[in-house]
């Protein structure tokens, strides 16, 4: 059974950095070269919204408020995907969770809390 798992939140001052990792457990190699991937988040009292989503391949994408501050990596040795947080606002507030599409399911992480303080 495949499990996601995040880490790397914490608490930041606005304009620093912070690297979420997420361990697609349970997932073999061959698997985890050809899903899709993302990263989403959830600030209080808002709906869920893509911050970046990973291709198989290379193909990126980026919500508009995190071009040029974030970037989304896979390392399929170890079965992870990483999202690189840099320049970070207080609107970047939020839980982060992973999530891949897999044997017909969605699945998602149990997040991981990122707060960035002005």
């Amino acid at each position: 059974q495949v499990h996601l798992v995040e880490s790397g939140g914490g608490l930041v001052q606005a304009g620093g950095s912070l690297k979420l990792s997420c361990r697609f457990s349970g997932m073999i190699l061959s698997v985890f070269r050809d899903v899709s991937m993302g990263w989403y988040r959830q600030a209080p009292g808002e709906e869920r919204e893509l911050v970046a989503s990973l291709t198989s391949g290379t193909t990126t994408n980026y919500a508009d408020s995190v071009k040029g501050r974030f970037t989304i990596a896979r390392e399929n040795t170890r079965r992870s995907v990483y999202l690189q947080m840099n320049g970070l606002k207080p609107e970047d507030t939020g839980v982060y969770s992973c999530y891949t599409h897999y044997s017909g399911k969605d699945l998602w992480g149990p997040g991981t809390q990122v707060t960035v303080s002005s």
